[in-house]
């Protein structure tokens, strides 16, 4: 079966092979994909001193600026997975036009050293990791947004309340764990019959390497599962271009040890995780939840979440699923430029 660790790796390996063909097809077959025919490099690049080893960095837009407060925060976009890297948030590099905008890797994932130390696999390491980041720059104050696992330390670091934080936008995020599950399980119901029937044949006992009709069945029913509701279109051939030199890509040791092997059940060191708590802690009135029409993060989950972070907003974008910066770009950057402007403003 193919699971979220080998689509995820997929997505950002090296090569020219497309996800859509990687898996064959399915509901992304012929689909014209909108946006740049490549993405800009990146204005400065670092390496930074986080607990743990180095981690890479990207910038684009004037950061100088913002450092000496004579242009707007900066916003930092922590990526998924765990184990992903900084390419699913390339479209994103758009808002550079007004604002610094920092990319990275976290540790053990893509540019970024890989001592694989799981001493370093905590939630706490990587939301000091993200504070590093601010430090290593010297950013006075800035905005966070976290997309899907890089939610988790996004929330955990709002819930901080750094006078440093000018606004958090959590994106698709994982809050908890049950809630994570509890979605999965509930979208799966939405697939047909034979699909849902064939997923739980899957989940009984893994095909063995012989039986490639069984292995092919069990592939093709997961496949219907992130067509759905991960990623509804194909990448892009900016990125498919994007390959920086060194990048080792998704860390799918990373991803097993925290999170496990399916969708649909978490067996790593996540799986006992709630975040739920930290919603109250937040400062709602410069909060904003972003999910996708179609997210596997529901939206009305999410909507639940919004109602505990008090004075948050909420905001759906049309056609999206999980990958909401990929599936459709324009329209996630525009609510993102209006958030951003909006509460530069109230500050």
């Amino acid at each position: 079966m193919i699971d979220r660790r080998k689509l995820l790796g997929l997505f950002a390996a090296a090569g020219g092979t497309t996800l859509a063909s990687a898996v064959g097809g399915g509901a992304w077959a012929d689909v014209a994909r909108r946006g740049p025919a490549t993405f800009p490099g990146p204005d400065r690049e670092a390496r930074l001193q986080v607990p743990g080893g180095r981690i890479y960095a990207r910038i684009n837009g004037d950061l100088d600026a913002a450092v000496a407060g004579a242009g707007p925060p900066p916003i930092v976009m922590v990526h998924g997975g765990p184990g992903g890297t900084h390419s699913g948030f390339l479209d994103a590099l758009a808002l550079s036009d007004e604002r610094a905008v920092i990319l990275y890797d976290q540790l053990d994932s893509g540019l970024s050293d890989h001592p694989m130390d799981p001493a370093n696999w905590t939630v706490g390491r990587f939301v000091d990791e993200l504070e590093a980041v601010r430090q290593a720059l010297k950013i006075p104050r800035w905005h966070v947004l976290g997309h899907s696992w890089g939610g988790t330390v996004a929330l955990e670091y709002g819930a901080r309340r750094s006078p440093a934080l000018a606004s958090l936008t959590l994106a698709s995020p994982l809050v908890s764990t049950r809630s994570w599950i509890a979605d999965a399980n509930l979208l799966r119901g939405d697939l047909p019959p034979d699909v849902q029937a064939q997923l739980a044949r899957c989940e009984t006992a893994a095909p063995p390497p012989s039986d490639k009709a069984l292995s092919a069945a069990c592939d093709a029913a997961t496949n219907a599962f992130y067509a759905a509701f991960l990623t509804r279109e194909p990448p892009s051939a900016a990125h498919r271009a994007y390959r920086p030199a060194g990048d080792k890509g998704f860390n799918p040791v990373l991803y097993k040890t925290m999170w496990g092997a399916t969708e649909f059940s978490a067996t790593g060191t996540l799986k006992g995780y709630d975040g739920e708590p930290l919603l109250d802690r937040l400062d709602g009135p410069r909060t904003l939840f972003m999910v996708g029409q179609y997210d596997e993060a529901r939206p009305a989950t999410t909507i639940a979440f919004s109602r505990r972070a008090r004075g948050s907003e909420l905001a759906v974008v049309p056609g999206a699923g999980h990958a909401t910066f990929t599936d459709r770009p324009e329209e996630t950057v525009a609510v993102l430029r209006q958030w951003l402007r909006r509460m530069d403003a109230a500050r």
